[in-house]
């Protein structure tokens, strides 16, 4: 996953504790095209982070290693945690250590993000994480982090309905699933890959709900 260090972000998922973690293999071949991380929130912890103690964008894997370092606290992995402006100020909801600082965004445009649905991703402050699609998304005081991303990947076990399968539009992709067990998943394609078959890995492994993150490429994608 190096290239992700070649490319700014402005939202992190950080991953801070490490546990053992497996779930079983399916779809073998479509496994062998995506990264994934299971992680089970009884025993590690999701943060999401944009900027740093000086309200600076901290944009970088590097940074964001170096500001946790100084929390001493461990960075096991980080990916992109969502859709941003041109300003790199979050595009739609975005909570952080409860602090909601941009609200639910419902509005109709173009880019990924407008392909309805699009949804949330949240962690609680009991240790549980949930997927919903944006307009059931309801205001919580214990909702500790939380994204806004889009498109949605599932809906209740099924593809987004805008999906093709073999569709040519391929593109690196990053998401997040919740599991049958209630543990999230994180997933990269190691290439390029249609939304089809990357919303098809987290089917496989039994996800009923899984969001997009974002991918290489930014502004409009078509499915």
């Amino acid at each position: 996953m190096s290239f992700l260090m070649k490319k700014k972000f402005n939202i992190f998922i950080a991953l801070l504790l490490v546990a053992s973690a497996a779930i079983a293999q399916n779809a073998e071949a479509l496994n062998k095209r995506v990264l994934y991380k299971v992680v089970d929130l009884k025993t590690e912890q999701i943060t999401l982070h944009w900027q740093n103690k000086n309200d600076t964008i901290i944009s970088t894997l590097g940074n964001l290693n170096t500001l946790l370092a100084d929390d001493n606290k461990k960075l096991i992995f980080g990916m992109n945690g969502g859709m941003f402006l041109p300003d790199y100020s979050p595009v739609g909801l975005y909570i952080e250590d409860y602090k909601e600082i941009k609200g639910i965004n419902i509005s109709v445009s173009k880019g990924n993000f407008n392909l309805k649905p699009n949804g949330v991703f949240a962690v609680y402050n009991d240790n549980t994480a949930m997927i919903c699609v944006s307009e059931a998304y309801a205001s919580n005081p214990n909702i500790k982090y939380a994204t806004q991303s889009g498109p949605m990947l599932l809906i209740d076990g099924q593809f987004h309905p805008a999906f093709n399968e073999g569709s040519s539009n391929l593109n690196i992709r990053n998401g997040v699933g919740i599991l049958p067990d209630g543990n999230v998943v994180f997933a990269m394609s190691k290439g390029f890959i249609n939304f089809y078959d990357f919303a098809l890995f987290f089917k496989n492994l039994g996800c009923k709900n899984a969001l997009y993150l974002d991918g290489r490429r930014l502004g409009a994608d078509t499915p």
